[in-house]
């Protein structure tokens, strides 16, 4: 794993848990990481990870429509 390190001016009001969860479900939402890849970048369980997605309007739920469209066909 890599390390990055970058700067955040002084008047963004995060401290590095928020920046991380951030970072974190950006990468989640674009299926650059999978669940638990993303929470152990936040330093984070799999299940709070989870649960925190909604608070940063990440679903879970991390499908693209033609997908879901493809699945229900099959089911």
């Amino acid at each position: 794993m890599r390390t990055v390190n970058f700067k955040v001016p002084d008047t963004v009001d995060l401290d590095d848990k928020e920046i991380a969860m951030i970072v974190a479900s950006s990468l989640y939402e674009k299926g650059k990481l999978s669940l638990g890849q993303a929470a152990e970048l936040a330093g984070l369980t799999m299940r709070t990870f989870a649960e925190l997605l909604g608070k940063h309007d990440v679903s879970i739920f991390n499908y693209p429509p033609t997908d879901l469209t493809r699945d229900v066909k099959n089911a």
